[in-house]
């Protein structure tokens, strides 16, 4: 073919054009920039704007078990401190099954539309074989969790039960820093979990059901003398009218409970947080319980016994790192649990000679 057949041919090829990359090489470069820029200054500063990617980072700081992480999290908390304290904490807590995600979102968004700004602290169960977080709550509380005044963090509640309660105060500081000013608390269920809760707040809230048996036996004692109020909730449709009877029924067992050392009556409602219905007598009882511990002290008392205890737990915690860290005792700890395997030493046998062996290393 010759040159001028050539160019009068239908086809035609023109010259590609080229295609940007899809890496942002300068997005990447901001992104590590950040990442290696980020001082407690940074943070602190995040924090205080009420920067979330910050505020999140930070509190993963604080959940993670390497020691610069550590070292990092605690001159972020040391400098959040004098920021903090100006909020309500409230624990949540309940059996299986009473909706404790559902009213947590129905409550968040009372108060958010309140103007309020909400800190959901969720301690999530966890996953069997990852030991992270499962992230259930965030999931659940989907409403909830895109309103621009609240603050949702699931915690993974595996390892020891000390250590989660130590990461949820820390956590509550670095939010009440954030701005936030009611911070809500849940609890995976009922057990010790509710103990370590009741420690950091100022007020403990209990939802129970109706119609699930005798609800004076579906709790520990414990528990329902810990509370500041018990809530029915899922008092909707036919429900109703047990879920009367059983705030009847609570509010008889708990005038049988010592007076509390606040001086406050824990108070019986119903609600339904699928409806709505009751959520906003539920805010109601908190601010009066509030009122009525702050004009007496109570409120201020009881924080600063908190703090009290918050530092004998920390003590406890430094002393059984410190002991269980130490390479020898590690050693001598693996041969006692072969002797005892074995039926070779008894265990009090083995506690002399590990504690004659502990005062030799120091």
């Amino acid at each position: 073919m010759n040159k001028d057949n050539h160019n009068k041919s239908a086809l035609k090829v023109n010259k590609g054009i080229v295609q940007p990359s899809t890496v942002n090489k300068e997005a990447l470069v901001s992104r590590s920039k950040v990442k290696k820029e980020l001082t407690v200054d940074n943070y602190i500063q995040g924090i205080r704007d009420g920067n979330r990617s910050i505020l999140a980072k930070a509190i993963t700081l604080i959940e993670s078990a390497l020691p610069k992480h550590r070292i990092l999290a605690q001159d972020i908390i040391e400098a959040c401190l004098p920021l903090s304290g100006k909020s309500i904490r409230i624990g949540i807590s309940g059996v299986p099954g009473v909706g404790k995600s559902t009213f947590i979102e129905a409550f968040g968004k009372n108060l958010t539309e309140q103007k309020h700004k909400v800190a959901v602290l969720a301690i999530d169960p966890s996953s069997s074989r990852s030991k992270g977080s499962i992230l259930g709550d965030k999931t659940r509380m989907e409403s909830l969790s895109r309103d621009k005044n609240a603050f949702i963090r699931p915690s993974p509640s595996a390892g020891s039960l000390g250590g989660v309660a130590q990461k949820t105060r820390e956590t509550i500081i670095l939010c009440e820093a954030a701005g936030f000013d009611i911070i809500l608390v849940e609890t995976v269920g009922v057990g010790q979990s509710e103990t370590a809760v009741h420690s950091m707040v100022d007020f403990f809230l209990l939802l129970m059901l109706s119609g699930a048996g005798d609800e004076l036996q579906g709790i520990k004692r414990g528990i329902m003398e810990m509370s500041d109020a018990l809530i029915i909730n899922k008092a909707d449709g036919d429900n109703i009218d047990k879920a009367k009877m059983a705030k009847v029924q609570y509010a008889n067992a708990l005038h049988l409970f010592p007076p509390t050392p606040s001086g406050w009556t824990p108070q019986t409602d119903i609600c339904s947080a699928y409806t709505g219905d009751g959520i906003d007598r539920v805010w109601d009882i908190i601010q009066e319980y509030i009122q009525l511990t702050q004009t007496s002290d109570y409120f201020t008392e009881n924080r600063k016994q908190q703090e009290i205890q918050r530092l004998l737990e920390n003590v406890e915690q430094r002393l059984l790192n410190q002991f269980y860290e130490n390479p020898k005792i590690h050693d001598f700890m693996e041969k006692a649990k072969n002797s005892i395997a074995n039926s070779e030493r008894s265990v009090y046998s083995l506690i002399d000679e590990l504690f004659k062996h502990y005062n030799n290393t120091k």
